[in-house]
């Protein structure tokens, strides 16, 4: 999974953060999203995803990596 941020479309909501904290913080002058992993680990996907659904701007979508047999 690819994470991918908007830093334009977001509004500083702050609910990336409180449901990803390990994957997503806020810059500390205005509160826009900071992305601190582009790649998360597995073990972290439903919470990023969680915080994508949570996103009241659509800022933050992923890029699903096709799982190999």
């Amino acid at each position: 999974m690819k994470v991918i941020v908007d830093q334009n479309k977001c509004v500083a909501s702050g609910q990336c953060v409180l449901t990803a904290p390990e994957v997503f913080d806020q810059r500390e002058e205005d509160g826009i999203v900071v992305l601190l992993a582009e790649n998360p680990p597995e073990g972290l996907a439903d919470d990023v995803r969680q915080a994508v659904a949570l996103c009241p701007a659509q800022a933050i979508w992923l890029e699903e990596k096709e799982k190999r047999e």
